[in-house]
């Protein structure tokens, strides 16, 4: 039976016209209308019109200036255009309904209409056109996690949680199951199909996961979901952090990426004649994505306070293997198969641009297709528990412990700086630079505690 969506836009508007949307618009009483993008930090950007200016906007007449935004252009060549993609208009579920405010994600453009090289949107269409021409299609589900906290008494972010609960646990242990109600329902509301919301291990943590779908509407999906977390938190008191690991000796958010490969309607990774019933297109995809790791760390991980999560003894991954039975690999592969058989990137974190960290991730599992890579050993004992005999033995490498080696490890990456594009790859090397230029600088509290008096 299908699901009733719960949606104020129709589920599918696929083929939608501007008139269409015009008359949606008009129908639900929609006022102001917000024209969505990303930079490439993955931080979402907005132009917002009024209802006057709609069809000039959907025609993709409205321009900005792209100097103003991380990582795009230069003042000399600023203006840009906004090419809205119609079929991700949506309708907010807050505020007055009489004066409604709707989004729409737009592609960014060049005066010209020339697709921006600048554009992560845009990378991932052309990572996904690739796949095209190999015959693929990429559905991809990435579980965000995320932390919901208590303000100081003047508004400031800090790390309170909002209770005390932990894995699974109900209220009154979780005080955060209203403000969860609240998000899911509010999701629905945005066209997402909810499958499950459930308090995670940490204090204060928690994880909402929405049915997968193709990579680029993931993406939009994701860019979507935690600007409506953290919309819905703030409206119960709480301020929601996608930050990585915001408090020591707790679990981090990971933002785990189940993926998978199609062919003509059918699930490429799947061969029930072959050991362990995967493909060959399946493990050579795994074999890309243990071969590029490394760089691939500084796009899925590309927080300084992202390496404090990938450490040894809180449930995220530190090597570079992939296993059917355990979870300390960087690599899980889950017993469902047929036309559910997937793999499960276990590396990602919810801090991360998630155009790039797809368009990275599609781009090592195509390069490992095409080169037939090798996929190893599977490790399916706990690797934090191995020899370093062992691991050799397995080949099990290390991922970067900190974000300046992970750079290293994109900048010398082929494979990873083709994905992204020249522009992209120099302008987030440049970003990420600075960030760890600017954390090597900062004196913290644990240096002074532990050397002041000392020394």
């Amino acid at each position: 039976m299908p699901i009733q969506s719960r949606s104020l836009v129709p589920p599918a508007l696929t083929g939608a016209t501007a008139t269409d949307i015009l008359e949606l618009a008009e129908a639900h009483q929609v006022r102001f209308l917000r024209l969505q993008f990303t930079d490439i930090l993955g931080v979402i950007k907005n132009v917002e019109i009024p209802s006057s200016q709609f069809r000039k906007a959907l025609q993709g007449d409205i321009m900005f200036d792209g100097s103003s935004i991380e990582g795009f252009v230069r003042v000399e060549e600023s203006d840009m255009l906004l090419a809205p993609d119609l079929t991700t208009f949506q309708i907010f579920p807050w505020g007055d309904p009489a004066a409604r405010v709707g989004r729409v994600i737009c592609d960014v453009n060049r005066p010209d209409g020339t697709a921006f090289e600048g554009d992560p949107r845009w990378v991932l269409k052309r990572q996904v056109a690739r796949a095209a021409e190999l015959g693929f299609v990429m559905n991809a589900g990435m579980e965000a996690e995320f932390f919901l906290f208590k303000p100081t008494a003047d508004g400031r972010p800090a790390t309170d949680t909002h209770d005390v609960g932990g894995y699974f646990d109900l209220a009154p242990m979780d005080l955060g199951e209203d403000a969860r109600r609240a998000i899911v329902d509010a999701l629905e509301q945005m066209g997402f199909e909810v499958e499950a919301a459930h308090h995670e291990v940490a204090h204060g943590q928690h994880e909402i996961d929405f049915r997968y779908a193709d990579a680029l509407r993931t993406a939009d999906n994701i860019a979507t979901f935690r600007f409506v977390v953290k919309q819905v938190a703030r409206q119960f008191g709480l301020i929601a952090s996608f930050m990585p690991k915001p408090v020591f000796g707790q679990n981090g958010s990971g933002m785990h990426t189940h993926q998978s490969l199609f062919t003509a309607g059918q699930n490429a990774f799947w061969d029930p004649q072959r050991e362990w019933a995967l493909s060959l297109t399946a493990l050579h995809y795994i074999g890309g994505l243990l071969k590029h790791a490394r760089a691939l760390c500084a796009v899925t991980n590309p927080l300084v306070n992202s390496y404090k999560r990938l450490v040894p003894g809180f449930e995220a991954p530190v090597n570079v293997a992939w296993s059917m039975r355990n979870r300390s690999p960087m690599i899980r592969v889950p017993e469902r198969r047929g036309m559910g058989t997937r793999l499960e990137l276990r590396t990602p974190d919810p801090s991360a641009n998630p155009y790039l960290a797809l368009t990275a991730m599609l781009a090592a599992g195509l390069d490992g297709i095409e080169t037939r890579a090798d996929w190893r050993e599977p490790v399916n004992t706990n690797i934090w528990e191995m020899s370093f005999r062992e691991r050799r033995r397995l080949r099990v490498d290390d991922l970067p412990q900190d974000l300046s080696e992970a750079c290293d490890e994109l900048e010398k990456n082929d494979v990873m700086r083709e994905a992204l594009g020249e522009h992209i790859t120099e302008q987030f090397l440049a970003a990420k630079r600075s960030e760890w230029r600017e954390y090597n600088q900062q004196v913290s509290a644990w240096e002074l505690e532990r050397y002041l008096a000392k020394y």
